[in-house]
């Protein structure tokens, strides 16, 4: 006989013997792990993906003759069309065989590359942080701009006068280095003298708007101390709040460079300059990781004079050593964090450009409002995929045609064909 009790059962047994039964306990269910979300890096500088890259660096090393070389350079109009947009300002094509394949694969009546805008920007001389010389156009120039490629004279010629007079890469450098460092600290010290007396007075407490306002205020002053003891604002490692706040203050340090030593036609050719492992230590030891590429504006002018491009590039064969324009247009595209995605079909072949880690919705926008607004799903076709099976067709019979929802990140090299709400879907 079992007899149930407050704290567990009693079994009596046919002889009257007593056994006690504990009760069994219950086992507390595991909760799931909490999901682990990782936060999304925001990125210093502008979100846009129409990113322009100026050109920079002191007088006679150069800066226009690339300038003039590469926005009349080695691309065929029909397939990497660009645009002047005034004398200081052109759309170069971004090369990119995977949009030439496309452009042989679906034969387009229309055939549109990614583009990269490059700008002219006015010399500059030791002193343009107080407005010496074109500094103050230099300075506004260049807060115009998302990055920087920053052409270093690494050439002697006794025809072409060196500003500072003997030709120092290492002293050049640290000019331009120095120059946008000071206009940063300045407007830094701007700022933190215009808010400083209010900050003091809000204390310690304060509504939700004066603790912005005093978070903001300390991440200016970290910003400006950084700044001020010789280091450029983009080699900081800055929370995602922190790089908000230096988002809205277009700061000169923050945006991405380039290093272009112009070397001698000579030296280009025969591949050596007594210049470039100066340069070369320089930027490891002020701004390591940043890219070096060596270039000669006379053998890309010579280049560049050349109309017909079989010509040209026959001529760069001819010579051995092919233009350096690929290798910078693609660098300065990677260092402004861009990307591009295609749409291809009988009509048009294009190249869309849009910041790395952007989602469909980001990417659907570049071609239309609408479109992004009522996405619903996107085709994507791997250009791998496409070029191993050979067709769409047969890519869809071997079950690679990827559906990716309006959230999903898109990558680069990703063909797709957007499926909207409203109107046609974008192919």
């Amino acid at each position: 006989m079992l007899r149930a009790t407050s704290s567990g059962a009693v079994r009596i047994g046919s002889h009257g013997m007593v056994r006690w039964i504990r009760p069994l306990s219950k086992k507390k269910k595991k909760m799931p792990p909490k999901k682990q979300t990782s936060e999304e890096k925001v990125l210093l500088g502008r979100p846009s993906n129409n990113l322009k890259i100026g050109v920079v660096g002191l007088p006679n090393v150069g800066k226009s003759t690339f300038f003039n070389a590469i926005t009349s350079s080695t691309v065929p109009a029909e397939n990497y069309p660009f645009c002047t947009i005034d004398p200081t300002e052109s759309r170069v094509a971004v090369p990119d065989d995977r949009f030439d394949w496309l452009c042989e694969q679906y034969k387009p009546g229309s055939r549109i590359p990614a583009h990269l805008t490059i700008i002219d920007i006015a010399g500059l001389v030791k002193g343009a942080s107080a407005g010496a010389g074109l500094g103050n156009a230099f300075l506004s120039n260049i807060s115009a701009v998302d990055g920087i490629f920053h052409v270093v004279r690494a050439f002697t010629d006794p025809d072409v006068v060196h500003v500072e007079g003997e030709v120092e890469p290492a002293r050049d450098l640290e000019i331009i280095h120095n120059e946008l460092r000071l206009k940063d600290t300045a407007m830094l010290n701007k700022y933190i003298e215009a808010n400083q007396r209010n900050i003091e007075r809000m204390g310690g407490g304060g509504s939700v708007d004066d603790k912005k306002k005093k978070d903001e205020f300390q991440t200016i002053v970290k910003v400006r101390d950084w700044v001020a003891s010789g280091k450029d604002v983009r080699k900081g490692e800055w929370t995602n709040k922190e790089i908000e706040i230096i988002n809205g203050q277009y700061l000169l340090t923050a945006k991405p460079v380039t290093y272009l030593a112009n070397v001698s036609e000579r030296d280009y050719l025969r591949k050596k300059n007594k210049f470039l492992p100066v340069i070369k230590k320089w930027i490891d030891e002020n701004n390591p990781g940043d890219k070096l590429i060596p270039f000669s504006a006379a053998y890309e002018s010579e280049l560049a004079a050349i109309e017909d491009t079989a010509e040209r590039n026959k001529a760069a064969e001819e010579k051995g050593v092919p233009s350096a324009f690929p290798k910078i247009i693609i660098t300065g595209y990677d260092q402004l964090n861009l990307m591009h995605f295609f749409t291809a079909g009988a009509k048009e072949v294009r190249a869309w450009t849009c910041r790395r880690g952007a989602k469909m919705t980001d990417a659907a926008r570049n071609i239309h409002n609408d479109i992004a607004n009522s996405l619903i799903q996107v085709d994507v076709m791997k250009y791998e995929d496409l070029k191993e099976t050979g067709s769409e067709n047969a890519l869809k019979a071997a079950g690679k045609l990827h559906i990716r929802g309006k959230d999903a990140i898109i990558e680069d090299g990703d063909i797709v064909y957007f499926r909207s709400g409203e109107g046609r879907a974008k192919k």
